[in-house]
């Protein structure tokens, strides 16, 4: 029975995203023991991947070396005997514990140079895979070798039993359909949609008889409380009041989801929520929500994509002015089709 690893993304969106390569090797490998060393705040989308049979916590952060604690980790990680281990980050750091493990094969792209640690180091044709999800499912090939399709989109698994206790416990309404809203962004302001734009939505879709829960970690608890009250009290801010296992079941009772480019996009997607993608700063060509029940909006404004954390110019235009109609009409679109 073959044994792999797999280095786990940073972000939740491309935790989320990994999902199709754990399929793909399963394919490959029949009776695969799949293990993935991944940050504590993805570990809860592990958890619903019934594809990765234990994760592993990384406790090192951006920028932190800690070259003894990683190799105290790399000790224990060698007597799970791995064959093999799959890097998914591009940087250096992310390669040094396979190494230190011992690992026979090391696979991943060359990245910040790491042909002394890889030893199935591969070059990544950037043209070729222009969305990230085809870069994942390529390190579960042979090299050279094409990435198989069609790449299935990812799916997340929710605990219906759970999602009861949730809503119990937040003393949320039910009586009505709900959209979740996903208001933040982790990357930067210039992948945030403007709250009062969140807030005539939120206006909108209640006198069509929806309720709105808006969704987000901790960090995005002040535009959760703007879109608040900037809609008279219409969406319920949850943001910071659920972990991320409690939200990705709240989010599987959601009828719609309109959301920012961002790691609960595409937890939506991956619940099967027939979703609205708000594209700013970003570009779906890299990362798209990967679900058949996605409408993406955007203005396609010179300056964009920019790809830049803040807006260069001061004004995020590209946000600014795309305006809460643009939203609605694709939203109708999708209840009209689901």
């Amino acid at each position: 029975m073959k044994k792999i690893l797999v280095i786990g993304p940073s972000w939740v969106g491309d935790s989320v995203m990994a999902q199709p390569l754990y399929h793909r090797l399963h394919q490959r490998h029949p009776g695969l023991e799949l293990h993935v060393f991944a940050p504590q705040w993805t570990l809860p989308l592990l958890a619903r991947m019934p594809e990765v049979a234990r994760a592993h916590l990384n406790p090192f952060g951006h920028g932190a070396l800690r070259l003894v604690e990683r190799w105290r980790v790399a000790r224990q990680l060698a007597r799970q005997g791995f064959d093999q281990v799959i890097v998914l980050p591009n940087s250096l750091k992310s390669a040094l514990i396979p190494l230190l493990a011992g690992i026979p094969r090391r696979t991943g792209f060359i990245g910040e140079s790491r042909y002394g640690l890889l030893n199935d180091a591969r070059e990544l044709d950037e043209k070729a895979l222009p969305m990230m999800v085809e870069r994942f499912c390529a390190l579960a090939e042979e090299r050279k070798q094409p990435v198989h399709r069609p790449i299935p989109h990812p799916s997340l698994t929710v605990k219906a039993e759970q999602q009861g206790e949730v809503v119990a416990r937040l003393g949320l309404d039910m009586s009505r359909p709900v959209v979740a809203f996903c208001p933040g962004a982790e990357y930067g302001p210039a992948k945030r949609w403007p709250a009062h734009h969140f807030a005539e939505l939120a206006r909108r879709f209640a006198e069509h008889g929806y309720a709105v829960w808006s969704f987000g970690s901790a960090k995005d608890s002040e535009i959760g409380a703007d879109i608040t009250r900037l809609s008279g009290g219409i969406a319920v801010n949850l943001c910071g009041a659920t972990g991320l296992d409690e939200a990705i079941d709240l989010m599987g009772l959601a009828r719609l989801a309109v959301c920012n480019d961002s790691g609960l996009m595409h937890v939506a997607a991956a619940l099967g929520v027939p979703l609205v993608a708000v594209y700013g700063s970003s570009s779906p060509d890299f990362t798209p929500p990967l679900s058949e029940h996605a409408a993406i909006v955007n203005l396609n404004l010179p300056c964009s994509p920019c790809f830049e954390r803040t807006c260069p110019y001061g004004h995020t235009d590209c946000l600014e002015k795309l305006q809460p109609e643009l939203a609605w009409d694709a939203a109708q679109r999708l209840i009209e089709t689901a």
